[in-house]
């Protein structure tokens, strides 16, 4: 065998490899990541507040989860309602800090602000898929109804607002309730299914957080 056809058997072998190379990194499948903004809701009122150290390791937790790209606001609810944080999740000593200073029970307050505050869970929620981020709103508390009945959940109207949301989401949102007891767990569950699907609604008591959050994971494309 001459120098010629050895010349030739040789470069073809290398095209041969190098087409099978081409061929199998166009079948690599690329991680579609899209990053996410994620609405807490941390109830802080005098109902809740012998679960809230539970929440908000819980919340944490989920921070530390989440990618350095996602963004979340904290919103605290008790008479009123409004953001401690927001930024990066993984700014853990941030969101240590103001989970600590801003969410210690006040005499002075009564009642639960749900309504107010998903509210404005839901125009941030908006605004951020807008600017390119998977929305979703997660809620920590007991769900209680007490207080100025405008700033309650009403749960015949609430779930034409989640509707409303996913519309504007192009049925991205998700939401997942965190808590409250089985029987109001049940009650959200049977009122906002119709609405955003099993996928989409995740529920759990303080038994089940941690199958809840790979749910809620998963809801979020990751």
């Amino acid at each position: 065998m001459n120098n010629k056809i050895k010349v030739l058997i040789f470069t073809g072998l290398l095209v041969a490899i190098a087409l099978l190379a081409f061929i199998g990194i166009s079948k690599v499948k690329v991680d579609d990541f899209h990053k996410a903004a994620i609405m807490f809701v941390v109830d802080s009122s005098a109902s809740n507040i012998n679960m809230l150290p539970d929440e908000t390791r819980v919340l944490r937790q989920l921070c530390s989860m989440l990618d350095p790209e996602d963004h979340i606001k904290i919103l605290r609810v008790s008479e009123s309602s409004y953001i401690i944080y927001e930024g990066s999740p993984q700014s853990s000593s941030a969101i240590r800090k103001a989970l600590e200073k801003f969410t210690q029970y006040d005499e002075k307050e009564y009642g639960t602000a749900y309504g107010l505050s998903l509210k404005k869970a839901f125009n941030y929620a908006v605004n951020l898929y807008h600017d390119g981020y998977t929305p979703a709103v997660i809620v920590f508390g007991d769900l209680e109804n007490e207080g100025k009945v405008e700033n309650q959940i009403n749960w015949d109207t609430f779930p034409s607002e989640v509707a409303q949301v996913k519309a504007k989401t192009d049925g991205k949102l998700s939401m997942m309730f965190l808590f409250a007891t089985p029987q109001k767990l049940d009650y959200v569950k049977e009122k906002l299914t119709p609405v955003l699907g099993e996928e989409k609604l995740i529920i759990g008591n303080e038994t089940t957080d941690q199958k809840e959050l790979r749910k809620f994971l998963n809801a979020i494309g990751r």
